[in-house]
């Protein structure tokens, strides 16, 4: 078989994957971006009209929205989540990968909550929460807490938001607990063997051997959680939907407002282009913090 008939069959069987990319990934995106330069509502779309070209207009009035700019702070805020959920797991990944007892165990019952429908999550998370939940009587119990001053996190403005990322990372923290725990596993022992002859401790094997040799998982690992952080929206429509007083209300929860229940679609992909931008910066902002640069030996 020839270089172009090689070529001809790997597109072939690349096509029926690609096909189902283009329509179900590419064409929404670049329908949406095109929709973010036009007037189209449900009002378009009942009369069969087609989307009329607006321009910036979109932008500017969804920029200018008070709402919108509160839900870029809130999700901006929601990323604090990140490093604190990649360095639990991280840790934790170096814990179970150690050779003990029923270490099988522990993996599964971290991963558990990974496979834990949210709405079940969120029945137990609301019993958590609640003023006489499990939360509030634990702080009572620490003495932290007077049963007078408990009161419900998920509709208090000042802890709603952080609640709502607890769930995130209780979620999150065994699914990136077993990336990272196949990453350490992938890496040669006769490396970390060898730095410990040469008479490295066994912070200097982790931090000299362990996490250069992690970089790609901690690419990936960093660029997954950060994008969940910043497109969280499920969570948000289970637990509180947006309030109270938009203390909840993220930026892409302002899209699915604009675009599922005000029902303008123009300005909802508007919101959405923000949101990608914003995205598009954090993962360049990731790439240049974790990548390795040959050139300079590092």
């Amino acid at each position: 078989m020839n270089r172009t008939q090689t070529h001809l069959t790997a597109y072939a069987m690349l096509f029926p994957a690609l096909l189902l990319l283009g329509v179900f990934t590419l064409y929404p995106v670049l329908y949406s971006v095109f929709l973010s330069f036009s007037k189209y509502t449900a009002l378009e779309l009942g009369a069969g009209k087609p989307p009329s070209w607006i321009g910036l207009e979109n932008f500017r009035v969804v920029f200018s929205d008070p709402l919108y700019q509160t839900g870029i702070l809130n999700s901006l805020k929601y990323l604090l989540v990140v490093p604190i959920l990649q360095i639990a797991s991280l840790g934790v990944a170096v814990l179970v990968n150690q050779k003990l007892p029923a270490i099988a165990l522990f993996r599964v019952g971290y991963y558990v909550p990974v496979i834990t429908s949210l709405s079940l999550a969120a029945v137990m998370w609301d019993w958590v929460y609640a003023k006489d939940g499990l939360l509030n009587a634990m702080l009572e119990g620490l003495g932290l807490l007077s049963r007078s001053s408990a009161f419900s996190w998920l509709i208090n403005e000042n802890t709603a938001l952080w609640a709502i990322m607890f769930v995130t990372f209780w979620q999150g923290f065994g699914y990136y607990m077993v990336l990272y725990l196949a990453g350490l596993q992938s890496i040669p022992a006769e490396l970390e063997e060898a730095a410990r002859l040469d008479g490295a401790t066994k912070a200097q094997v982790f931090w000299r051997v362990t996490v250069p040799l992690m970089r790609p998982t901690l690419l990936v690992c960093s660029l997954i959680s950060t994008l969940g952080a910043l497109r969280v929206l499920a969570e948000i429509i289970v637990f509180t939907g947006g309030g109270p007083i938009n203390s909840t209300y993220t930026a892409l929860f302002y899209v699915y407002d604009k675009a599922f229940k005000q029902f303008n679609y123009g300005q909802g992909a508007a919101a959405g282009m923000g949101v990608a931008l914003i995205g598009f910066l954090l993962s360049f902002v990731n790439f240049r913090l974790t990548r390795e640069n040959y050139r300079e030996g590092k």
